[in-house]
């Protein structure tokens, strides 16, 4: 009877037969954590983020069209967001818990893609051993890893820029969100990173859009047609509303004369809201 002798170093037997490499299993977790150790967790907790930062996105978008309506109206926008919760709770208080609500569903959504991403190479240790066709495959699907990172640079930079101030420097107004956005988008190098970035991330809502219901399990050939159009609309909508804001402050339709009054008057009357204040 025929042996095969494995070669020192390797799991391959003489004979060339690949022998299976067995791990040792991870310890399982209590439940819910316990779920998301396996792909199928991670792949809810990918869809459910990916809905939440989708709603955000679109919810975002819309707010920022109160530029089009002129200083005051933006910057009640603004101020108004800063007053959530009304007089239940301290001022700025919910606007910090939806923020690092956001932080942790962003934080949750690139683990989730990045520990499958390793689950799926460490499944297929090997490479394909033909060229890899991606006829079935479209550009958006190809490019999520690298529009996700031009999406994560681009938080920063955003934040940089219209949170923290540091792009603009003393041109700054901690609270006047017309001057700031104004200001920022009609620097040319600025508004070219802002088209390139909400580019990248219409492209990556596209995908993302498409293949939530997949990663819910949601998933029926009935529906293709229906989900396609869902991520077309959705994404060629954020897409438009977006480059919309840097394009017309590069044309001068949204600039800083359009302001009948300094930023310190609101209603015709002296106050401090818009120099920001107890932001």
């Amino acid at each position: 009877m025929a042996t095969t002798t494995p070669l020192r170093g390797t799991n391959t037997s003489a004979r060339g037969l690949v022998r299976p490499t067995f791990k040792q299993p991870r310890k399982r977790l209590p439940y819910p954590l316990g779920l998301y150790q396996t792909a199928v967790g991670k792949k809810w907790v990918m869809g459910v983020t990916g809905i939440m930062i989708m709603g955000f996105v679109l919810v975002h978008m819309i707010g920022n069209l109160h530029m089009y309506e002129g200083p005051e109206r933006f910057n009640e926008y603004g101020e108004a967001l800063r007053d959530l919760g009304g007089h239940l709770i301290p001022r700025t208080y919910a606007l910090w818990g939806m923020r690092f609500g956001l932080i942790a569903a962003f934080a949750l959504h690139i683990h989730s893609a990045a520990t499958l991403t390793i689950m799926n190479r460490q499944s297929r240790p090997y490479n394909y051993q033909s060229a890899r066709s991606y006829s079935a495959a479209n550009f958006a699907s190809r490019s999520m890893r690298a529009t996700g990172i031009i999406i994560l640079l681009y938080i920063v930079f955003h934040l940089a820029d219209l949170t923290w101030g540091w792009i603009l420097g003393d041109d700054y107004i901690r609270g006047d969100v017309y001057n700031n956005v104004t200001r920022s988008l009609s620097n040319v190098p600025v508004a070219i990173i802002y088209i390139v970035a909400n580019i990248a991330v219409a492209v990556h809502l596209y995908h993302g859009a498409w293949s939530m219901f997949q990663s819910l399990g949601w998933n029926n050939p009935k529906f293709n047609q229906a989900r396609r159009a869902f991520a077309s609309t959705i994404a060629g909508v954020i897409l438009i509303g977006n480059l919309s804001f840097p394009i017309m402050n590069l044309a001068g339709v949204v600039s800083q004369d359009n302001r009948e009054h300094p930023c310190h008057v609101h209603n015709g009357q002296e106050t401090d809201i818009c120099l920001g204040e107890n932001n």
